[in-house]
């Protein structure tokens, strides 16, 4: 992978048999004695003997991020992202290994990492922005825009150390954000922002991309499918996969669901289900008392080239699916308001989402849910059952099966490709087993739409304007 030198230009980050160690010590005294002993112990000729145990928090890491490319590293806590950014930007050193970076970097790492607590925020955009390779002059010239992007007021003027954590993280943003860099490197940082400047920093993040290279570390698995163009999946110190965003996310959700449900079956004990389910009913629930929002201009849209056509495609048993397996979905479609199957449907009207669940085992209090998302793999929107039967939950019996019916209007959608993911779990929310999650159980796509902005479009109950001299 690293044989073709004609590729080195178009290569911004090379990553090649990375590993790291650290050193354990369990008390300070193991750490004097592992200081002074192995010395003295050489020098009497002696076998060396450790007092510290071995942690690698990295294994074996190879990869190539390219010029232009913005990538996903998304991982549980401790699985070595934090270590794998700090040394890219050289703040670490691996233990074997090689790390080749073409251009310069600006990193977002730990909150306030790059600061002196006692220098004012002035001080500390000059200090940093020297340390990321930015002479004094350039960083004079961009002053006033790293103040008004930063957005601090006087607190420019006062020592970091009493800056909240959310004005650090917009003074570091904003010196990176002016330090002419060619690769992005931010390690979750912007979890503490507002929402006002975590928009700001996407609008920036979005036109970076347009030329520069960018490595994001997050737990948000729909920010990495928004923003990358790849991900790379860290667990345990070592990459359990790469590739597509979508991809990769849905196996790390995969795996999330199957570690969390091992851990609640272990301290669980199941009661046996009582309930007959030729009893339970579905009970419908009024979400609206006034009835759904009629969009007066629908008649006049569905009239034109700017009705909203869906194509839906057939379901698929056969899509990717995890779980422990005490569900099988049998049935997933669309249909209108007369209970006929849907191959067309159109943005804005009502539509009946139907789930069918063959019951594989006993369920005490089985909950039903979908998300539909983009061909990204974000989620726009979705439902579950539980809040409807969270007072008298539908039991179902194993051989049995489970009917769950979702009435909505279905939004306006941009043109382009959708999914339906379905989940079938058994508990509560907070606590509850995965019996099948089911991606991509319905595809469509929709093929025109009077849709003018944003992920979905909703029925407008009116619009207005006028003109007053």
């Amino acid at each position: 992978m690293y044989s073709d030198a004609n590729l080195a230009h178009t290569v911004a980050i090379r990553v090649k048999n990375l590993h790291k160690c650290f050193q354990i010590y369990a008390s300070p005294g193991h750490r004097l004695r592992q200081f002074v002993l192995p010395r003295l112990r050489r020098w009497f000729g002696l076998p060396t003997v450790n007092y510290f145990r071995e942690f690698w928090a990295l294994s074996d890491i190879s990869f190539e991020v390219k010029k232009g490319q913005t990538v996903g590293i998304i991982g549980r806590n401790g699985s070595g992202k934090s270590t794998l950014l700090q040394m890219i930007c050289g703040t670490l050193h691996p233990t074997l290994g090689q790390i080749e970076i073409q251009g310069r970097v600006a990193a977002l790492l730990e909150l306030g990492s790059g600061f002196n607590p006692e220098f004012t925020g002035r001080e500390n955009v000059y200090f940093n922005a020297s340390v990321l390779g930015q002479s004094h002059e350039r960083t004079h010239e961009k002053f006033a825009d790293i103040e008004a992007f930063a957005d601090i007021g006087d607190f420019i003027d006062q020592p970091v150390k009493t800056y909240s954590s959310g004005m650090l993280v917009r003074l570091a943003f904003a010196v990176i954000a002016h330090v002419d860099a060619d690769i992005l490197v931010i390690d979750e940082a912007l979890a503490v922002g507002d929402a006002f400047f975590t928009q700001k920093c996407m609008r920036f993040l979005r036109g970076f991309m347009q030329h520069g290279t960018v490595l994001f570390v997050s737990h948000d698995t729909a920010a990495v499918k928004s923003l990358c163009s790849h991900a790379i999946w860290l667990d345990k110190g070592i990459v359990r996969k790469h590739g597509a965003p979508k991809d990769v996310c849905e196996r790390y959700l995969q795996a999330y669901y199957e570690v969390q449900q091992a851990q609640l079956l272990e301290a669980q004990t199941h009661d046996t289900i009582q309930a007959t389910p030729e009893n339970q009913t579905l009970i419908p629930t009024a979400i609206n008392s006034q009835g759904p929002l009629a969009d007066q201009r629908l008649p006049w849209l569905n009239a034109s080239n700017l009705r909203n056509d869906l194509k839906l495609f057939e379901f698929d048993p056969n899509a990717p699916s995890f779980g422990l397996g005490g569900t099988r979905v049998t049935q997933v479609n669309l249909r209108n308001a007369q209970d006929q199957p849907l191959a067309w449907a159109v943005g804005g009207e009502d539509v009946v989402l139907t789930v069918d669940v063959q019951a594989l085992q006993d369920l005490s209090r089985p909950i039903v849910g979908f998300v539909v998302k983009d061909r990204l793999g974000q989620g726009l929107f979705g439902d579950n059952t539980h809040l409807t039967y969270e007072q008298q939950p539908c039991a179902c019996n194993a051989a049995h099966t489970l009917h769950a019916r979702f009435h909505f209007q279905m939004p306006r959608l941009p043109v382009g490709d959708y999914s339906i993911t379905i989940a079938i779990a058994d508990g509560t929310q907070q606590e509850h087993v995965q019996h099948q999650w089911f991606f991509d159980a319905i595809t469509f796509r929709s093929e025109s739409t009077s849709a003018s902005g944003g992920l979905i479009g909703i029925p407008m109950s009116h619009i207005s304007m006028a003109v007053s001299s």
